[in-house]
């Protein structure tokens, strides 16, 4: 064995094979895999081989289209049929509902470059004649998916990555893993040890124990998944002879199932309520090609909605049934990319498709670890989404969760139930006694909206037929029996008590609890000229004023946004977004230097964050403090700390909804006593809260950008439009190739679209844009009603081209095309006169 590599990849299923290959693809020849027993003898084995492009995801979407296509080069390059069967993927829509998710998804599509066709029930029933197509609105069809045998694909990717000088050991169990002094990593086997730079856990069902291994919480813990395959069938042996095409992939979303064909006979995979989680402490050290006792109870309300939909399901015995671990995340997507606090080891784990997913994950995580960056915006994978709230009993309850809504629809405002309500701030109960509908974001409960007292949802807006498995498209009921929110993709019931919070802020004042912002302090001689270093805009000289700061990647992406704000002699506070707290403090973290000059302190916890906002908030909080809160002596992105009745706070004039405010950063303990008190102080001046659904409005018609949307890795800062957050004449992290990129020319600019909708329907974000002839031109990236300008919005990212002010444009939202137009930035109030008012 040898005794030294440059990487060491643990575990071999196609996940850690593909990881291999790439690795050795990219030139690393001194790499290794190490597994335990057999290749493929984890949950690869057992997989059904399906090759789905369909995923919600943008990011996950990329990794799919890329695996479709590599497995056919992979065949060719290694001379290794990898069964390969590009029969087409069809998934049939019973509901208006379903169909806008479809509709909703091939912008996606278009946008990442997959290929969606859409199917009448006529040409259903002719590609799949087995299949009766009674009730179907219709259905969409990937003409390039099919399925592929695993086995067969591991064993290719096992024959390149050798071919490329990789090695694998079989049968070989690693006993520890502990990084050296020196940076190294040690790996302990049963056959000995070897050190390496970089370790690369693809370990499947064991992933909970690796982790334990490093100290890390990996959060995965699989789920038992079963399928069903047939005796053969007359009509399919009769196809076969006559030599008729396989009918494909046919998925019943709406019943929760996938049908193929195999060996003449045909497979069933229900995703059904109620399958429990597994291996919560992993499996046993001889695990091995192992299954679980079927439990066809489960399965039933699928078996039979399958026979009805395909009678010819019904008519043949069962050959085998197979219940075998899959493993899970709490939001269904994997975990690829670098695991949390630790250096050089990576996680590529949590993968529920992995047999579509394995090809493109081994290849963003191999650019990722020879290049420094991946090509693609993983965000959506990124293992640092998930917190250190993200326990066992966490992980049970929403990776069961996650299994149980594979098929259910994906709305964009879906808010799931399970672990909740787990971390709520002091004002929680006050902002739910006046009607708060909460969703959550990094463990943290935020209110979304607010019901007005006594409201219920009219019942004929909840449910999408009874005879419809995934039916469920509305918030869990309050305690009181009471449905607050129906889920769409289209403007819902809540869509006019948002413009009435958005209206009440932009004429009186509202209040936001925003206290899930990640806070992190940076403190020590050396702060002010270390965030210099790793920020392309200027740190404030002057203490009490903010700055909004980027980081970038070496090329010139953004990676992460913070505000910046000095409240004390060489202390500063930073300011990011909740929903990425453990990616960008871990990011802070692999920077910092390590001489003693700078301190990092996240305080998340410790502070919470009140928003006051709206033409009359300086006279509401002129009633509580003897500062003075005139533009002299308080301007527009300054902060100061205050007294508030006998609390304090630190008041940043700042805010993401471009009306006069303040964000007031307090202790979190006098949460409560100030809220009360601006309660109590506002009702004079017509305080209401709002909620984030409000605020993201706002947002929109301020042209704000979000990451990973307007700002992202994929895009350089200047295609986002961050110029005057650029100081291209001081030396920060990634200078040289934000403006070696720029030099080249951009290839997107960012703009903002004023659309001619309907009444029921705004861009959501993945939108396709095209010019007036019909060529694609761009994605949108978010939109949604803007309620002061009484339009229709959209942020994009375009061709620069077509990004001038002005420019006639068309956008697709959920399968009709509208017309738009490029606007200025920031349609409501350009000039800022309410922020500096």
């Amino acid at each position: 064995m040898k005794t030294h590599a440059r990487a060491v990849v643990i575990g071999g299923g196609v996940v850690g094979v593909s990881t291999l290959y790439h690795l050795a693809k990219k030139g690393w020849d001194d790499v290794v895999l190490i597994e335990r027993k057999e290749l493929t003898s984890g949950s690869t084995w057992h997989a059904a081989g399906l090759l789905p492009l369909f995923n919600m995801s943008y990011s996950v979407g990329q990794i799919h289209k890329y695996s479709v296509r590599f497995y056919q080069e992979l065949q060719k390059e290694t001379g290794m049929n990898v069964g390969f069967s590009q029969v087409s993927n069809i998934r049939l829509a019973r509901t208006k509902d379903r169909w806008d998710e479809y509709m909703y998804y091939a912008g996606i599509a278009e946008t990442i470059g997959v290929k969606v066709n859409v199917l009448t029930p006529e040409q259903v029933k002719e590609i799949w004649p087995l299949c009766e197509t009674d009730g179907l609105l219709g259905a969409i069809q990937h003409p390039d998916d099919g399925y592929i045998q695993p086995a067969d694909l591991t064993q290719a990717l096992a024959k390149g990555a050798r071919d490329r000088g990789a090695t694998i050991y079989r049968n070989t169990t690693v006993t520890a893993i502990e990084q050296q002094h020196d940076g190294l990593w040690k790996v302990t086997t049963d056959k000995g040890e070897i050190t390496a730079e970089h370790i690369i856990s693809c370990t499947g069902n064991f992933a909970r124990k690796t982790g334990e291994m490093v100290g890390i919480n990996i959060p995965v813990i699989p789920v038992e998944h079963q399928y069903i395959v047939t005796e053969p069938h007359p009509a399919i042996l009769e196809r076969k002879a006559k030599g008729l095409p396989e009918m494909g992939v046919l998925r019943e979303s709406d019943s929760a199932w996938y049908m193929r064909e195999e060996n003449g006979g045909l497979i069933l995979g229900p995703y059904e309520h109620g399958a429990p989680v597994c291996y919560v402490n992993g499996p046993s050290d001889e695990s091995e090609y192992e299954l679980f006792q079927e439990e066809l109870d489960r399965l039933m309300p699928h078996i039979e909605t399958a026979i009805a939909r395909v009678p010819a399901f019904g008519e043949v015995g069962i050959k085998k049934v197979y219940n075998g671990a899959i493993a899970y995340t709490p939001d269904g997507n994997p975990i690829v990319g670098p695991a949390p606090g630790l250096r050089n080891f990576w996680l590529n784990e949590g993968h529920s498709f992995g047999i579509t997913a394995a090809g493109g994950a081994g290849w963003q995580l191999a650019e990722w670890i020879v290049d420094g960056e991946p090509t693609v915006d993983m965000m959506g994978v990124d293992p640092r989404r998930f917190g250190p709230y993200a326990t066992e009993g966490y992980l049970i309850a929403k990776n069961e969760e996650a299994y149980a809504n594979v098929f259910t629809m994906h709305y964009p405002d879906e808010e799931r139930g399970a672990a909740r309500p787990l971390k709520t701030t002091p004002v929680y109960d006050r902002l739910k006694k006046l009607g708060a509908v909460f969703g959550s974001v990094y463990g943290w409960e935020r209110a979304n909206w607010f019901a007005p007292e006594g409201y219920d949802l009219p019942k004929d807006q909840i449910g999408v037929g009874e005879d419809v498995l995934t039916n469920h498209n509305h918030s869990d009921p309050e305690e009181d029996g009471r449905i607050l929110e129906r889920w769409s993709f289209r403007r819902s019931n809540y869509f006019e008590h948002v413009g009435n919070e958005v209206m009440n802020v932009h004429k009186n004042v509202g209040v936001l609890d925003m206290s899930a912002f990640a806070k992190m302090e940076v403190s020590g001689p050396g702060a002010r000229a270390w965030l210099e270093s790793i920020f392309a805009n200027a740190i404030p000289k002057k203490r009490g004023r903010i700055a909004l700061c980027h980081m970038l990647t070496v090329h010139g992406g953004v990676r992460a946004e913070f505000t910046v704000y000095e409240w004390a002699p060489n202390r500063f506070y930073l300011v990011s977004a909740g929903a990425y707290e453990a990616h960008d403090h871990d990011y802070l973290r692999r920077l910092a230097p390590t001489d003693g000059s700078v301190r990092l302190q996240q305080i998340t916890p410790r502070l919470g964050v009140l928003v006051l906002a709206g033409p009359k908030s300086r006279d509401l909080l002129k009633k509580l403090t003897r500062t003075s809160l005139e533009n002299k002596d308080f301007p527009w992105l300054s902060g100061k700390e205050i007294s508030i009745g006998v609390a304090s706070a630190h008041a940043l004039r700042v805010n993401f909804v471009g009306e006069l405010g303040w964000e007031l950063h307090h202790p979190i303990e006098m949460q409560n006593y100030i809220f009360d008190k601006l309660m109590e102080a506002g009702a004079e001046f017509g305080i209401k809260p709002f909620g984030i659904r409000a605020m993201l409005s706002m947002s929109i018609e301020k042209s704000y950008r979000l990451i990973p949307r307007e700002m992202s890795i994929e895009y350089n800062a200047y295609e986002s439009a961050l110029d005057r957050f650029i100081k291209p004449e001081k030396e920060f992290l990634g200078r040289e190739g934000l403006l070696a990129y720029k030099d080249k020319g951009l290839k997107w600019n960012f703009a903002t679209l004023v659309v001619e909708t309907g009444n029921d329907v705004d861009a959501r974000g993945s939108e396709a844009i095209y010019n007036e002839a019909g060529e694609l031109v761009g994605r949108a990236t978010n939109g949604t009603f803007g309620f002061r300008i009484n339009r229709s919005l959209a942020l994009a990212m375009l061709r620069p081209d077509y990004a001038k002010e002005g420019t006639k444009l068309k956008i697709k939202i959920l399968g009709t095309t509208y017309n738009a137009t490029v606007v200025g930035e920031s349609p409501f109030d350009p000039d800022n006169a309410a922020l500096r008012a």
